[in-house]
């Protein structure tokens, strides 16, 4: 069974703690939001798209970011925060890619609907740039089959399963997810490994993904 192969290397397990910290940059309207996202570091980008999946663990499908929400409850400017929250997160392989692509919507909104150039955030209302500051550990455990890999995946916390999944490909801009990687170039497996990555976490609970992912591998070890 694959599950009895011995890989080339373990899989390590690691695990990340996240501190929000403010950088002092605010916008209150959407040429200043425009501006500041084109130039606030990538960890800001992360923060404001992924925040929801990192304090809501049990949320899904996949929340709007925080630029669409400020966009609509504080501008008022409903049909961009659509536009906004339409951006498939999963599409992107990187901060700048995605960083792109939300200055480049609201840029095209400006540029048709310039009145909205006019609109000013209330004092005390406006937008604040959070970054996110990770702190990457790594665990006791490691893994050289897929028995073992699912048997630690079932007792890891929520914070490794969401490092190795959303932080290791889009913040570290690794071409897919560890999980899918280790078992590709370790385990010589790459139709399960398709499998993994062909899976859009932003539509799962954090629970629900740990339990797709077991699934799925337990189906392919037996």
């Amino acid at each position: 069974m694959e599950s009895q192969i011995k890989e080339k290397q373990p899989f390590r397990f690691y695990t990340r703690l996240n501190l929000p910290e403010l950088t002092g940059l605010r916008a209150s309207t959407l040429s200043q939001l425009l501006e500041l996202i084109r130039k606030v570091p990538g960890s800001c980008i992360y923060h404001h798209t992924h925040r929801f999946l990192q304090m809501h663990q049990h949320l899904s499908p996949e929340p709007p970011n925080d630029f669409s929400y400020w966009v609509i409850d504080v501008l008022g400017e409903d049909e961009l925060g659509e536009r906004l929250v339409s951006i498939d997160t999963m599409q992107f392989s990187t901060i700048r890619s995605l960083r792109e692509k939300i200055a480049s919507t609201i840029e095209e909104y400006l540029e048709s609907s310039p009145t909205a150039k006019l609109k000013f955030a209330r004092p005390g209302e406006e937008f604040h740039f959070i970054k996110s500051v990770s702190f990457i550990l790594p665990t006791n455990y490691t893994a050289d089959n897929l028995e073992e890999f699912t048997g630690i995946l079932k007792k890891i916390t929520i914070d490794s399963i969401y490092f190795h999944i959303f932080e290791a490909r889009l913040r570290l801009e690794k071409p897919s997810n560890d999980f899918s990687n280790w078992i590709e170039l370790s385990l010589n497996n790459k139709k399960l490994a398709d499998k993994l990555s062909g899976l859009d976490p932003y539509t799962r609970t954090l629970e629900d993904l740990r339990g797709t992912i077991i699934r799925i591998v337990e189906e392919e070890a037996s």
